[in-house]
């Protein structure tokens, strides 16, 4: 997958409505988008393509679990 916006929500497609950027920063892109499957909003995480080819998939899934132990008011679930 490119880095673009088009080419990763046409990858998402099946499953995500991308609506817009919420957040950029050093390590990755942040969109808001709506969940087809569980009609809910989320926030999705891209690694930005030279960033995952360099880390791996192994640092994105240790943060993916972390993530997920999150439990406040404004932090959408994951």
């Amino acid at each position: 997958m490119t880095g673009s916006p088009s080419s990763f929500s046409a990858a998402v497609a099946d499953r995500y409505t991308v609506e817009r950027e919420l957040g950029r920063g050093g390590m990755a892109t942040v969109y808001l988008a709506q969940d087809l499957r569980h009609d809910r909003p989320v926030a999705l995480k891209v690694l930005h393509p030279e960033l995952a080819q360099l880390l791996g998939p192994e640092r994105f899934q240790r943060e993916i679990k972390l993530a997920a132990r999150l439990q406040h008011p404004h932090i959408l679930t994951v």
